[in-house]
């Protein structure tokens, strides 16, 4: 595939290596926003689409697809690794990175008012996170490995499962709120780039949050453009995963 302006976030992301770092580096949200066009995303980004594509089209970022694995391995196997990459990290890093948020806005308020609203954005989130994981875990990716089990062997057939697009279309509702937390962050961050006269916990601080949104947007899209279309194309939905936004 040869990406231009109109080709999808979703297909770029699926074709290229490193376009999550690419976007990334450009403030595109790829994992929410995934069904946008580039020429979108880069209008609302005010971002050159010629030079995201001159980027993009390097060698490096050429390269096999980073998320080809997993569009060929069991949804099962997606759906575990998930969970022991992706919520195993929100529920280690969350703890720390309140801590050290408090202790930052401790000793900074003052000189950076900011930090109280980034401290109770962060919180938001992290306390939205631990329900929308729990919901998954108990419940939808348990549904999802269900579904995947009625279609195999002779005669298998997905459909009376068509009532999961419900609850994925929950998961990514509630993706959405976290994307917006997210970019929330990020300009309370400027960007994750520290002040001037910033310590060395206040460095750690926005190093560890910015680590937290990169590791949440590949978590976030490997959900919302790889799970959950193939689960819902699964149990009878459009191809491609069209029977979900």
């Amino acid at each position: 595939m040869k990406a231009d302006s109109q080709t999808t976030l979703r297909e770029i992301v699926l074709e290229y290596r490193q376009a999550a770092r690419v976007f990334e580096s450009f403030g595109i949200d790829y994992c929410c926003g995934g069904k946008r066009t580039l020429e979108q995303a880069c209008r609302q980004s005010n971002v050159a689409v010629d030079t995201v594509l001159e980027v993009l089209r390097r060698p490096a970022a050429a390269e096999e697809g980073l998320d080809e694995r997993w569009t060929s391995k069991s949804l099962r196997e997606l759906a575990d690794h998930i969970v022991l990459r992706h919520h195993v990290f929100v529920r280690q890093e969350s703890p720390r990175l309140a801590e050290l948020l408090k202790k930052v806005r401790g000793r900074h308020e003052t000189a950076h008012p900011g930090l109280s609203r980034l401290e109770e954005r962060f919180t938001e989130l992290a306390s939205e996170l631990v329900l929308h994981m729990f919901k998954e875990e108990q419940i939808l990716f348990p549904l999802i490995k269900r579904l995947e089990e009625s279609t195999q062997g002779p005669g298998g057939d997905g459909r009376s499962f068509r009532g999961i697009e419900f609850p994925i279309q929950r998961m990514m509702a509630e993706h959405d709120d976290a994307g917006e937390a997210l970019s929330a962050i990020r300009s309370l961050t400027d960007a994750f780039h520290p002040p001037a006269d910033a310590c060395p916990s206040f460095r750690a601080l926005y190093e560890g949050l910015e680590e937290f949104e990169r590791d949440l947007h590949t978590h976030i899209h490997l959900e919302n453009n790889i799970l959950f279309p193939r689960a819902a194309e699964m149990a009878g939905g459009r191809e491609n995963g069209n029977a979900v936004r």
